[in-house]
């Protein structure tokens, strides 16, 4: 995935959702939750986002729910990014003036993502003329059938720079974690990934022979994260995953660009972060919960990641 172009690393991404009648809202909220998941764990608005219609009227979901636009398309001024979540009636959808929108708004917008069905409706609108998208696999024969200048691809998720498309429900989810993986680092991905229980494995004697790197880093994380309190050996979670120590070292360097023993530390910093924030347990109860001997050692470990020892960070809140 890409940035969206001349966006500061630091600088916070907006977002605007386009929503349509009958919209699917599983695929909303896979969309917009690992946003603000990532926003909670960085602790700072990396992204903001608005809902937006083709007007101000109040648009309700397939399953009932309600939402009212925050502003028109053509009233907002652009952003990062622009998300199109048509689901039912897309065709219908597919009139004049929404296709006119949406080539003024490709102009404001440096990336825009279809989802569901959203493909369907960029490329009726001439935005995809020669580039790769995905939609709903239920049309995806007919989307190739119909718009033959687009190449239709099969994937649950369809990178092709500036356009990036997905085909609804948890492939929404899966692309925003792309991004945000892409935008901030595979650790702030596995952490968004692990609020929501995505990526957990199943038992080891479950898993497949051969997994691939980004694989069995899930999984290995899954096993970290179930022994917080009493930490394994690398060399345990190793033999639970069936590879030798060094095979999961060269995987999470891969992947993460550090060893496993150091993103245990910090899944278990974090879990104790949270923890500090989130409860009025105390600091000895804290370090017994995340693996540490005594709240000496969990404060020498948290000052040196953090910068400031538990208490300093209670006070400042």
């Amino acid at each position: 995935m890409q940035n969206a172009p001349d966006t500061p690393q630091n600088a916070t991404r907006t977002v605007g959702v386009l929503l349509f009648p009958n919209f699917s809202n599983l695929c909303l909220a896979n969309a917009i939750e690992p946003l603000r998941a990532a926003n909670t764990l960085a602790r700072r608005p990396l992204y903001r986002w608005q809902f937006l219609g083709l007007t101000r009227e109040t648009l309700t979901s397939s399953s009932g729910l309600p939402v009212t636009p925050e502003d028109s398309l053509a009233r907002h001024p652009g952003g990062d990014y622009l998300l199109l979540l048509p689901s039912y009636d897309f065709q219908a959808q597919a009139g004049p003036d929404t296709l006119r929108a949406l080539r003024a708004a490709r102009r404001r917008f440096g990336t825009l993502a279809g989802l569901d069905m959203g493909s369907w409706l960029l490329a009726a609108a001439g935005l995809l003329d020669e580039r790769r998208a995905t939609l709903h696999w239920d049309e995806l024969d007919n989307f190739a059938e119909t718009f033959p200048e687009v190449e239709a691809r099969p994937e649950r998720v369809v990178n092709d720079g500036d356009i990036l498309s997905c085909g609804g429900g948890t492939t929404a989810f899966e692309l925003m974690l792309d991004l945000i993986g892409q935008h901030h680092g595979p650790m702030l991905r596995l952490e968004v990934a692990a609020l929501f229980m995505h990526g957990e494995r199943p038992a080891p004697a479950d898993l497949p022979p051969r997994l691939s790197d980004d694989q069995l880093v899930e999984a290995a994380v899954s096993i970290m994260r179930r022994n917080v309190e009493a930490p394994l050996p690398v060399a345990a979670v190793a033999r639970r995953l069936n590879v030798t120590s060094r095979a999961l070292e060269r995987r999470f360097r891969t992947v993460l660009g550090r060893g496993p023993g150091a993103t245990y530390r910090a899944l278990r910093l974090n879990a104790a972060r949270r923890l500090v924030e989130q409860t009025t347990l105390s600091v000895s109860e804290i370090a017994t919960r995340c693996g540490y001997e005594d709240a000496s050692a969990l404060a020498r470990a948290f000052h040196a990641t953090f910068g400031a020892t538990p208490r300093t960070l209670r006070q400042r809140d």
